[in-house]
């Protein structure tokens, strides 16, 4: 077994959890995500769910091999069965040893499997995050999954070039911030945001 690897399944099961909370009047509203509404944070989950499920599975096609496109603004029918059960089948195929060995690809990008995992869990967990602050839900983290985050994203904290396109400038918090907010500031999000 990997050193990195990381059990998917606490963190897809939290997301998954939010989904009956999503009021399907207010998918137009915005969300910490950038321009993202509601609607598009959802079809960004779900296409990034099936991206990185297929880079576990040492898959190559349209899912992976390109970056990611602007999400759709309207969901498909039954769109919260499908997440979840994407959120189910990606802590699934990553929960394999395999998974996390040699080179995989995901977004046009080949990174080593095991960092590529960590890629993967860090996109769900702030995502998820993304959904419950734009919903109104409680959404907290467990500290092993804020540690090795915050471990991961922070290593370039301090090189916004190398963060570009992925992160934007990291949010100065106060000293008394709780580690969830810390790890969410890293990620050029503020803590505080509310929609």
């Amino acid at each position: 077994m990997t050193e990195s690897k990381i059990d998917f399944k606490p963190v897809t099961d939290q997301v998954a959890d939010l989904l009956d909370g999503v009021d399907d009047t207010r998918l137009s509203d915005p969300t910490p995500c950038g321009h993202y509404t509601q609607a598009q944070l959802i079809n960004h989950l779900v296409g990034l769910c099936l991206a990185f499920t297929a880079a576990a599975r040492g898959e190559s096609g349209p899912h992976n091999d390109a970056p990611p496109a602007e999400p759709e603004k309207a969901l498909e029918p039954y769109w919260r069965q499908e997440l979840k059960h994407r959120l189910q089948t990606l802590a699934e195929a990553w929960s394999h040893d395999s998974a996390w060995e040699g080179e995989t690809i995901a977004g046009g990008v080949t990174l080593p499997a095991d960092v590529m995992g960590l890629v993967a869990v860090n996109e769900v967990a702030i995502h998820g995050w993304d959904l419950a602050r734009a919903t109104g839900q409680r959404y907290d983290l467990a500290p092993a999954v804020i540690d090795t985050l915050t471990a991961f994203v922070g290593q370039d904290a301090d090189d916004q070039a190398a963060r570009d396109g992925i992160y934007g400038p990291v949010v100065e918090l106060e000293g008394d911030a709780s580690p969830q907010d810390h790890l969410i500031a890293l990620t050029g999000r503020d803590p505080a945001w509310r929609s």
